[in-house]
């Protein structure tokens, strides 16, 4: 009997040092077949790409070189296994068995990149561990009726250029051409710059229906980014639908001068103006049950001595529903702009990325469910997240689902994500099981 749920694991998969000593502990389970890395094998090998080595997060920003050196990871666990490998043009990455244009195919995977100083786990968790369900597969024997395919998104994060799922989006035609040619990072370089530096086309870019057309279902796995889980004490669980959420920039603009010999009354501090704004960004969260951050900002001049004479920062905000957001989002603007009026500061808002709420196909939803609780007495817990992801993209186009792995503390997007060994090894059954169910069916 397949086993989703459970006590916790003992044996955390970690991130902190990739010898083979306990703090790199990863699962052991579900050999390949031949010419194929084990779960094990293939976490070892990706493990160390992108890592720093003071904060021991990662750094796999979109088509940099450890960008690349991710998807050559990818393509050499494709070709291992015998699978047709391909790359849209989009930059995504596929690897499919059984013929990708009969249709009706079942799509699994993730991403490879990561926030900065980011955890393993978040995105690579899905990447390795549908392999992994694949070579499952090839040991049970099962001989599946459509197409499967393996699928790495490129830029889901939106580190490097500020947009998340840059990939899916651009797929889905969510993403404009013109807008995509329009991305900067933070040395100027555009989107269609990094592409070319990195050996793609970026004039082949855009909405790719035809693509689209050919999938069936995706069912994305990922670490869960919270503690639902943990909680409730399951090791998988299945998404109901992802939080609205979004990215607003407040630009606050003051007068620079000098930090040592300009009075109190007389500055324009816009940093004055931002700082109460954040303190703001909590009150409004706390008020509605959702949550706000500003964890991005960028100063001018940006001296020690020198009073300010821009303060931009970076306003991410997610909430349960729409209403919910809209007045989170609002109470703070109205705020921000009554502190920049107290303060002399002029105040520009820009609303720079928006994802309504997404609610998973409510049939494939079901079907999860009845393929992950047959032949068991276990109900798979249904729970909605604040995280954006390349399912929710999709969702719009295609029946999109999501399975959670249990993460014990809840932290992600930082060097201390991890997930327990046993809840690994059940995500990856569970996947194995509803491909399978998928496929077959």
């Amino acid at each position: 009997m397949t086993q989703y749920s459970g006590g916790h694991g003992n044996s955390p998969v970690r991130t902190g040092d990739s010898s083979p000593g306990a703090g790199s502990a990863v699962p052991t389970f579900a050999r390949s077949q031949p010419g194929g890395a084990s779960f094990h094998e293939m976490w070892r090998e990706l493990l160390p790409i992108g890592r720093h080595p003071a904060s021991h997060g990662y750094r796999r920003f979109a088509w940099t070189g450890v960008d690349l050196d991710c998807r050559a990871w990818f393509k050499d666990q494709a070709e291992a296994r015998g699978l047709t490998y391909e790359v849209d043009r989009n930059g995504n990455q596929w690897a499919w068995l059984g013929d990708p244009a009969a249709g009706d195919a079942v799509v699994t995977g993730s991403h490879l990149d990561s926030v900065p100083d980011g955890g393993a786990f978040d995105g690579p968790l899905g990447v390795v561990s549908s392999f992994a369900a694949l070579d499952e597969l090839r040991g049970r024997g099962v001989e599946l009726a459509k197409p499967l395919a393996i699928v790495n998104f490129g830029d889901e994060e939106g580190a490097r250029f500020g947009l998340a799922c840059v990939g899916s989006r651009l797929t889905a035609g969510q993403l404009t051409v013109e807008n995509a040619h329009r991305l900067t990072d933070g040395d100027g370089v555009s989107l269609p710059r990094a592409m070319e530096a990195a050996g793609y086309d970026p004039e082949t870019i855009g909405a790719d229906p035809e693509r689209l057309a050919r999938i069936g279902a995706f069912v994305e796995l990922h670490v869960e980014q919270g503690r639902a889980l943990d909680l409730s004490g399951d090791r998988v669980g299945i998404a109901s639908a992802i939080w609205p959420h979004g990215r607003w920039r407040f630009d606050f603009r003051g007068e620079a001068n000098h930090a040592g010999t300009t009075r109190l009354v007389d500055r324009r501090d816009p940093m004055l103006s931002y700082a109460e704004t954040v303190l703001a960004a909590r009150r409004e969260a706390e008020l509605a049950g959702a949550v706000a951050t500003f964890g991005k900002i960028a100063v001018e001049p940006n001296g020690v001595n020198a009073i300010p004479s821009l303060v931009r920062g970076w306003l991410d905000s997610r909430a349960e529903d729409q209403a919910s957001l809209d007045r989170v989002v609002g109470g703070i603007e109205k705020a921000a702009r009554e502190y920049a009026a107290a303060h002399g500061i002029d105040l520009d808002v820009v609303r720079e990325s928006f994802t309504p709420v997404v609610e998973f196909d409510h049939a494939l939803r079901d079907e999860l469910g009845r393929i992950l609780g047959k032949d068991t007495d276990i109900t798979v817990p249904v729970l909605g997240t604040g995280a954006g992801h390349d399912a929710g993209i999709l969702s719009g186009t295609i029946p999109t689902a999501m399975l959670f792995v249990r993460n014990p503390t809840g932290v992600s997007h930082s060097p201390a994500e991890f997930a327990a060994e046993d809840d690994c090894v059940a995500g990856v059954l569970a996947l194995a099981d509803v491909l399978e169910g998928l496929a077959r069916r």
